[in-house]
């Protein structure tokens, strides 16, 4: 089945900051495919909320650090929806442990999921723009982790220096086909993902602390930096990195 509407993949797009993107894709008139991997009971929940709003929501469980179901991924994309015009690169893992304790195995998880699945959707992903005719978006999320050094963070924040990297490379390669591929980085926000973190509340209470906007990152805030750079607004962005930290990593 074939839309008139734009259409929006957010990968890791039924909790945390993927659903705040997803939500603000869906007040923007976009029909929705959002990506998950485990909690189904959440994604229904996130596609109940989105589609009354009145965005049509296409769920789709997938691991994208598995290049054979990105793949499958996006012809289940083309099949129910026969074009693409957003691409947010959402989804992210990882294991948190010190340098010396990191293992091949942690690794490769935390790269196949936060930068390898980054390049090879990103491929299928400008496939659909291309073959749209009328080019298209791709927004990653990072975090200050690629540029700074943090507790545990090694094995990520490698993984999101890299998305930072191939964003670059895709914003040059994908221009001739009118296809905009930037990046946002958040300070810490308090997710799900965060409660992985053996430090989370000393995290959250240094970082209200010491931002001198006087709070933590909330999801809305990155979900209105994406917002922007999928705007023609943004046009003249490319392969950029914008950072949303109220200003923790202005500091010494």
């Amino acid at each position: 089945m074939n839309t008139t509407k734009k259409v929006a993949l957010v990968t890791g797009g039924t909790r945390g900051i993927g659903k705040a993107i997803a939500l603000q894709l869906a007040e923007q008139g976009y029909d929705l495919v959002l990506n998950y991997l485990r909690n189904r009971t959440a994604a229904r929940e996130a596609a109940a909320e989105l589609e009354a709003k009145g965005a049509r929501v296409h769920l789709i469980k997938a691991n994208v650090g598995d290049v054979a179901k990105i793949k499958e991924l996006f012809a289940e994309i083309d099949q129910e929806f026969g074009r693409l015009d957003v691409f947010v690169n959402n989804a992210a893992s990882g294991v948190l442990r010190p340098l010396m304790e990191l293992e091949e195995s942690h690794w490769d998880w935390t790269m196949e999921i936060n930068s390898k699945a980054l390049l090879f959707c990103a491929q299928e992903a400008a496939k659909l723009m291309i073959k749209g005719g009328n080019g298209g978006k791709i927004v990653s999320l990072s975090s200050l982790g690629s540029i700074r050094v943090l507790d545990n963070y090694t094995a990520v924040g490698v993984s999101k220096a890299a998305v930072e990297a191939i964003t670059r490379y895709l914003a040059v390669e994908l221009a001739p086909h009118n296809i905009v591929v930037n990046a946002v980085s958040g300070g810490a926000v308090d997710t799900d993902a965060l409660k992985h973190f053996p430090n989370r509340e000393e995290l959250l209470g240094s970082s209200a602390e010491r931002t001198p906007a006087g709070r933590i990152v909330e999801p809305e805030d990155l979900a209105n930096a994406v917002m922007f750079l999928l705007s023609d607004k943004a046009w003249m962005v490319r392969g950029q990195t914008l950072i949303v930290d109220g200003g923790i990593s202005l500091l010494t």
